[in-house]
């Protein structure tokens, strides 16, 4: 169980958990939604940290061979906290470019290098493990905002649950999101099946709408596929031999 709600992050959710994943381990991510459709890439260079990059392509007026415009996000994750049952724990992140729910229907497309924001996900375990809520509140500040292209702040905020009702492969998640100041949002959820055949790989169906049932997600699927570790900067595995390396300097 530990395993595999360990390896549960953000997929098509706009909420994250604590963890940070291997050392070395490189994370596909795409996902194809009625709104929008998604590709990230997650790279676990140092230990503790992730390097991520994404990309939305919007689809607004459900006619695919429209353009509606595309907006890009380059974030950073540092785990600073995990229990010591590596269930639960607690990270901050930190980037450019927010996720669509996040962001005005008119602004998702300029948002690129233009906001900037900080989180911190949180992970807390309940039921044996069954249960897991994610908390992550942030905020943002905007550049070059509305008609008098002010500076904007925003307090972001995300929580999501996930229940694994009969086994570690399969679980029921639904969230929470959006964004409240100069630069709000309308809240949306987002409710859906995960299921997680292997450490290598994790599906998602959801659907998700605004709180108001006007321009919300609507039905996405989406993928994690996760390398065994090997892009490590300063090479694979250090901790675990400097750990062996002192206990033979100790005999």
């Amino acid at each position: 169980m530990v395993l595999f709600c360990s390896e549960t992050k953000a997929q098509q959710f706009n909420s994250d958990s604590w963890l940070s994943k291997a050392h070395g381990t490189i994370t596909l991510i795409p996902t194809y939604g009625q709104r929008n459709s998604m590709l990230m890439n997650t790279y676990s260079l140092f230990p503790k940290w992730e390097f991520t990059m994404a990309a939305y392509l919007y689809n607004d007026d459900g006619d695919a061979t429209t353009d509606d415009g595309y907006s890009t996000s380059f974030y950073m994750k540092y785990m600073f906290y995990e229990n010591k049952a590596k269930t639960g724990g607690a990270a901050v992140k930190a980037g450019t470019g927010l996720f669509p729910g996040t962001l005005d229907g008119e602004d998702r497309s300029k948002d690129a290098f233009k906001t900037y924001w900080m989180n911190a996900p949180v992970t807390l375990p309940f039921l044996k493990n069954t249960l897991q809520w994610d908390l992550m509140p942030g905020a943002s500040m905007t550049r070059h905002y509305g008609v008098d292209e002010k500076t904007a702040y925003a307090f972001t905020y995300s929580t999501r649950v996930a229940w694994y009702p009969w086994n570690e492969k399969g679980s029921i998640v639904a969230e929470i999101f959006g964004s409240v100041g100069e630069t709000k949002s309308v809240p949306e959820y987002k409710f859906g099946w995960r299921w997680e055949p292997s450490r290598y790989a994790v599906f998602a169906l959801t659907y998700g709408n605004e709180i108001n049932g006007n321009n919300g997600a609507g039905f996405e699927f989406g993928v994690m596929l996760f390398t065994p570790p090997f892009a490590c900067l300063g090479g694979c595995n250090t901790e675990k031999k400097a750990k062996k390396k002192k206990s033979k300097s100790a005999l």
